[in-house]
């Protein structure tokens, strides 16, 4: 069983593995945002076949979604020949769920100067496992295998997989397959138990300087809780080859 299944030319059903860490109810959001990856990818190559790759993702997260059928529309939002900002709208009854704004980019031969002073970390085969439903509850936790080396509460390095595609019977993209794994790490290393303090993040926005590859998602992560009920959930995102982008989230912080 995958996360979802196309329902439609633009309609998908939540399975069970998509059930929310803080609500089974609703959505973990997670892989919705792999599903938009995904329906911005396929929009693009219906439209043009140049090669443009995504280079930003940028989601703001409107309210929760239930574990049912959604609609996705895209729309193409600034034109151009080697830049691109296409806009991709998850809705649920009518009622829209999620926006995602993404540049494309035509890509070009740099590896002569690719590289990035962001630290490695320790690759999976030599962290430990780490159980999350431990600390979480739902579907798409369950689905998600984790090896994690902490350091303190709220600072960590950890690695995710799953074993379920992202869309039933359908070839989805390494990209999209790891955004719809993102939104996982708010919750790898809390700096408080979910028990005590709800702190759910209302954006979501990644920037790639290299396209991911393997079977791996790597994070560095960083939870930082404000005075004033804000936080924010910083991740550099690694592949089996080394960092290629980062991560960040906004978190509301409701002591319970």
């Amino acid at each position: 069983m995958a996360y979802f299944e196309r329902t439609g030319e633009q309609t998908f059903k939540a399975t069970d593995h998509v059930s929310g860490a803080w609500d089974i109810a609703t959505q973990h959001i997670a892989p919705a945002l792999g599903l938009m990856v995904h329906a911005v990818e396929t929009d693009r190559d219906e439209r043009r076949s140049d090669g443009l790759v995504i280079g930003r993702l940028s989601y703001d997260i409107l309210g929760l979604l239930p574990v049912d059928e959604v609609e996705l529309r895209v729309e193409v939002v600034r034109p151009g020949r080697t830049i691109e900002l296409v806009e991709a709208v998850l809705a649920h009854a009518g009622r829209d769920g999620v926006r995602l704004r993404a540049w494309l980019m035509q890509p070009g031969d740099t590896a002569a100067l690719a590289g990035s002073a962001f630290p490695a970390i320790t690759p999976p085969e030599e962290m430990a496992v780490w159980d999350p439903t431990t600390v979480w509850q739902g579907g798409f936790i369950a689905s998600a295998e984790v090896r994690r080396e902490q350091v303190e509460a709220g600072r960590a390095s950890f690695w995710v997989r799953s074993g379920l595609p992202l869309v039933g019977s359908e070839e989805v993209s390494r990209l999209a397959t790891f955004a719809g794994l993102f939104d996982i790490a708010n919750g790898m290393t809390v700096r408080v138990s979910p028990q005590e303090v709800a702190f759910p993040n209302v954006d979501l926005t990644a920037h790639l300087f290299r396209q991911p590859a393997g079977e791996w998602l790597g994070f560095d992560t960083t939870v930082s809780f404000g005075p004033d009920g804000h936080g924010l959930t910083s991740s550099v995102l690694h592949d089996e080859h080394g960092p290629f982008g980062t991560l960040a989230q906004t978190l509301t912080v409701r002591p319970l």
